[in-house]
């Protein structure tokens, strides 16, 4: 009930507002990185020094014209060379929603936009991911994907375990070098092409998480739960893939015990970092995935004065 209720209000703009005016400093520091770029990029080298990756998100889905999602493309364009100059890459790449590159308005446009940014990754000595969003955008995301791995195909692809079709989806993509992101899914999407219940979710994970790991691609394993790191951890063994051959995805401010835990074990652990102005959408699935941080947020907003 809880993550339903918060996927939701993540698209309330009343609750975002009241939320913004409340003392909640704390608890948006605690998952994304501050709303500048210099403070991303203070962030991300605190964690290349702790010997983690990076994926940098610049937060922006809600994009309704062409000028906004020009103003990403390019912030993207400026956030990699600036990775580069730091010395940051390759262990930092970007993560980019087409969304905010202006999917819903042109393709196309939304096409030309992210191939500068992969353009500017590659210019950087780095790589991009292209997240996933609802499942509306799943076809358009990965014909997209196709396109610019015919120029970039190190572009990493990001699979969503709750929705149904995804294991076809592992099947076409886990071939020789298809960098694949697994995760478990933070949008509220219907049963007819979601699964609902957390068990179905987690069954789906591991069947998705075989396919990849046997198959030929790079496998990013993208959860906090302990069980399927474990299982991550195992199908690695099972099917010989060495610590370069895989990594573990874990987002910022979330288990950071286990993201050094996983890092001294000599695995590739990639932190999703986001960073910018539009961080109310994020912190909502934040909260839905874990419900033990509705109480810290509850807190904050009934101490407003």
């Amino acid at each position: 009930m809880f993550r339903s209720l918060f996927l939701a209000a993540a698209g309330s703009r009343q609750l975002e507002r009241l939320v913004e005016s409340a003392p909640v400093a704390g608890m948006v520091r605690r998952f994304v990185a501050g709303r500048s770029a210099d403070e991303a990029l203070r962030v991300s080298r605190e964690l290349a020094d702790d010997g983690l990756a990076v994926s940098l998100d610049h937060l922006g889905e809600d994009t309704h014209t062409m000028e906004q999602a020009v103003a990403t493309r390019d912030e993207y364009v400026a956030v990699l060379r600036r990775l580069h100059d730091a010395g940051l890459t390759p262990a930092a790449e970007v993560s980019v929603k087409l969304s905010a590159l202006g999917q819903r308005i042109d393709e196309k446009a939304a096409y030309e936009h992210a191939h500068a940014i992969c353009a500017a990754a590659a210019e950087a000595g780095t790589t991009v991911t292209l997240d996933a969003e609802d499942h509306t955008t799943t076809d358009a995301t990965l014909e997209t994907l196709l396109e610019l791995r015919r120029e970039f195909p190190s572009t990493g692809a990001v699979l969503q375990a709750y929705l149904r079709r995804t294991e076809g989806d592992c099947r076409e993509l886990a071939t020789a070098g298809s960098r694949v992101r697994l995760c478990k899914g933070a949008y509220a999407e219907p049963e007819s092409v979601a699964f609902q219940s957390a068990l179905d979710v987690d069954k789906s994970f591991v069947r998705c998480l075989n396919i990849l790991m046997s198959g030929e691609g790079y496998p990013m394993v993208a959860t906090h739960d302990p069980r399927l790191i474990a299982i991550a951890e195992d199908r690695a063994r099972w099917f010989d893939r060495a610590c370069g051959e895989f990594e573990f995805q874990l987002l910022y401010g979330v288990r950071p015990e286990e993201q050094a835990r996983l890092a001294a074990g000599g695995n590739t652990v990639r932190i999703y970092l986001p960073y910018g102005e539009q961080w109310y959408g994020y912190l909502m699935r934040r909260l839905a995935e874990r419900p033990a941080n509705v109480a810290f947020l509850a807190r904050a907003i009934s101490s407003k004065k």
